[in-house]
């Protein structure tokens, strides 16, 4: 399939080399924030025709084949595009001070809330799944504890935004009361799920569209929701601790462990227990199971749904001028360094109000996450697409090829 998916594209490989799913570039996950990229950042990237050069058709045909994934700023495709003379004296300005001076605060807040969080854990055993491998957390903690680590939590992870240059975020709130439609194929007696602020039933879960890394960051500080993560990702060294005081699920899908209950069971459960305890951790969910360009929502995944409960549908935007903060089709280390060379970064979030299932949408997953997906595609201005994280491998494998000889 993905053979064919990279056929149709036709990209102008160099001779002798073939793009296929088990080259190099495609075989590594785009989403790995460590993936390295050695070109240098201010090095052009124009290529003469009799040695390969992309043609715009390609590229064109690539972008519009994969649109959720493609980048519109002024960097270009995997932010590796050929830049104005102006821009390049601005990044060059910027990477001998703007950068340096972001990454040395950043590392003092990270280094700051690690130790609060770790004299807020003294003394306390974490809380531990006996029927997940490795799961364990501070979230469930009482008291002072828990109302310093979220307290600091949440204003550090402002402070964190504003040190990247979120300086403003504009955020607006729906209100939606008897406004929602039927979806299609639906009668009204068919979708009794209605945002009814009335109702006094807690909300199991926020359920957000993923942009970028920069989204963390953002519910930390205005809910400190708890995250489905690696388990890799708890045995950092700072990051370990801080994510297990945000009560993240850590999973590993390549366990084959009779007693592993998955990502989704945990989750259900996590969903579950938030919406019936007041004191427990709420779950941020990303549906769509990778990032997209900010302007596409991808098929959401059900398994945040199978609990029933009610959801808080949040829309994240990023506009942009010159660097798109979206986490798409670029590598991490690249994205990183532009975003902090970026004198001004920009969020816009729209809140929408807590979602209630009907029963029908209780009982079908897959029927509760699509009117949810539609709502916020309608809320959001955003388009639906159909393709997901396998073609966003593909997309980036064929960019990769494209991009070899220049």
């Amino acid at each position: 399939m993905m053979e064919t998916e990279l056929h149709d594209v036709k990209p102008v490989p160099p001779k002798g080399h073939v793009i296929s799913p088990d080259s190099p570039s495609s075989a590594s996950p785009v989403d790995d924030a460590s993936q390295k990229d050695d070109r240098p950042l201010l090095k052009s990237d124009s290529c003469s025709s009799s040695s390969g050069r992309i043609s715009a058709e390609s590229l064109e045909e690539l972008n519009k084949k994969f649109a959720a994934f493609a980048r519109h700023d002024v960097y270009g495709p995997l932010g590796r595009g050929e830049l104005p003379l102006v821009e390049k004296l601005l990044l060059g300005v910027a990477c001998v001070t703007l950068l340096p001076l972001r990454v040395v605060l950043a590392t003092l807040i990270l280094f700051f809330y690690y130790l609060v969080c770790r004299i807020c854990t003294l003394f306390s055993a974490p809380n531990r799944d006996e029927a997940a491998e490795e799961q364990e957390d501070f979230a469930h903690m009482r008291g002072w504890r828990r109302t310093v680590v979220v307290s600091c939590g949440r204003f550090l992870s402002r402070v964190m935004l504003f040190v990247f240059g979120f300086y403003w975020i504009s955020e607006s709130f729906r209100d939606l009361e008897q406004e929602q439609s039927p979806p299609q194929g639906k009668s009204s007696s068919q979708n009794d799920g209605k945002i009814q602020s009335q109702r006094p039933e807690r909300p199991g879960a926020i359920v957000c569209n993923h942009v970028s890394y920069v989204d963390i960051l953002y519910h930390m500080s205005s809910s400190f929701s708890s995250f489905v993560a690696k388990r890799s990702v708890g045995k950092l060294p700072l990051v370990g601790l801080i994510s297990k005081c945000l009560g993240c699920v850590f999973v590993q899908r390549e366990s084959k462990s009779s007693d592993f209950k998955g990502v989704a069971g945990i989750v259900i459960e996590r969903v579950k227990e938030s919406h019936e305890d007041e004191s427990a951790p709420m779950m941020m969910l990303f549906p769509e199971g990778t990032t997209t360009n900010g302007d596409f929502l991808l098929p959401f995944k059900t398994g945040g749904f199978l609990a029933g409960a009610p959801v808080i549908p949040v829309i994240l935007r990023y506009p942009y001028q010159r660097f798109s903060a979206a986490w798409d089709s670029i590598s991490g280390f690249r994205h990183v360094i532009l975003l902090l060379c970026q004198f001004v970064n920009h969020l816009e979030v729209i809140r929408l109000p807590v979602y209630y299932p009907s029963q029908e949408e209780k009982t079908d997953p897959k029927l509760y996450a699509n009117n949810i997906r539609r709502l916020m595609a309608r809320e959001g201005d955003l388009v639906m697409s159909d393709i997901g994280l396998a073609e966003k491998r593909i997309y980036i494998a064929a960019l990769n090829g494209l991009l070899s000889q220049c």
